[in-house]
């Protein structure tokens, strides 16, 4: 009984020591989606203000002018899927959502299809899977920053170009709310805008308007994506880490009550070997 009893209060200790963890983690997470929440705030309506002007800017393009290369099919006719996901764990199905959602996609779409590999659980899944990705992205957009999303976005502006990939589409997720995280497929390459017809008077030509504007357009589009996935990301990884916390609390509960019956069983039967033993005394 003092084995059964030393061996529950073992079990307590280590409990207690997880439920430290996987609190500092869930309030470090809170911390991490409070930040990327007020920066997704600013990134939304700047993106969006950036799509309406790309819009009008193709609106003035003549039905018989030469388009932007980033606005027409590339060269080639392999469909890429850049996917964003994480390089850590401990975001229960964070990671094998998008990858699956990839894999399907990548599936639809036949087998010429390429990865562009975003994090250290994709590049490791697809791996596994005996798909070796164009290009690995892993460690760069923790967090995400606006050097990461354009040094992605003009590697892969500088392979479409070149026609090493097609049709380029986003794999992500998109944040609704802190409970809610949705996965997302976007297209990136060519750039697909609405042309919105009218007149603006454009400095110095559209040309030249369009060349600067297209690839900030793509960069600003990605690192969106980055901000929204990595939003959910640390979102869902709270969510775990505080239903982990909750669950630990709850087993210690349990293990504390079948300690403490434990012991009092344990004491019952050292009182009672005591007054068998007196007991015995007074016979003798």
């Amino acid at each position: 009984m003092a084995q059964y009893v030393r061996a529950i209060k073992s079990r307590i200790s280590n409990i207690e020591d997880i439920a430290q963890i996987t609190s500092a983690m869930n309030a470090i997470a809170m911390t991490k989606v409070t930040r990327l929440k007020r920066k997704l705030s600013h990134v939304r309506p700047y993106f969006q203000d950036l799509e309406a002007f790309t819009r009008r800017l193709a609106g003035q393009q003549a039905a018989d002018a030469q388009p932007h290369p980033l606005m027409v099919a590339g060269r080639s006719d392999r469909t890429t899927f850049l996917v964003l996901n994480s390089d850590r764990g401990l975001c229960e199905r964070y990671k094998g959502e998008l990858n699956h959602a990839a894999e399907a996609e990548m599936a639809a779409a036949g087998p010429t299809a390429q990865l562009l590999a975003g994090g250290e659980k994709a590049r490791a899944y697809f791996a596994r899977r005996g798909v070796s990705p164009l290009r690995s992205y892993v460690g760069v957009y923790e967090p995400p920053t606006w050097d990461a999303a354009v040094r992605v976005a003009d590697e892969v502006m500088d392979l479409y170009m070149r026609g090493e990939v097609g049709r380029v589409w986003l794999v992500y997720m998109r944040f609704i709310s802190d409970l809610t995280q949705k996965i997302g497929i976007a297209d990136l390459l060519p750039v697909a805008v609405e042309p919105e017809p009218g007149d603006a008077f454009v400095e110095p030509d559209l040309t030249t308007a369009l060349a600067n504007t297209l690839p900030l357009y793509v960069r600003v589009k990605l690192y969106a994506a980055m901000v929204e996935t990595k939003t959910s990301e640390d979102a869902i990884r709270r969510q775990a880490m505080k239903s982990a916390t909750d669950n630990a609390e709850d087993l210690l509960e349990t293990l504390r009550r079948s300690y403490n019956r434990a012991r009092q069983q344990s004491i019952t039967r050292e009182i009672a070997d005591i007054l068998g033993g007196a007991e015995a005394l007074r016979a003798n």
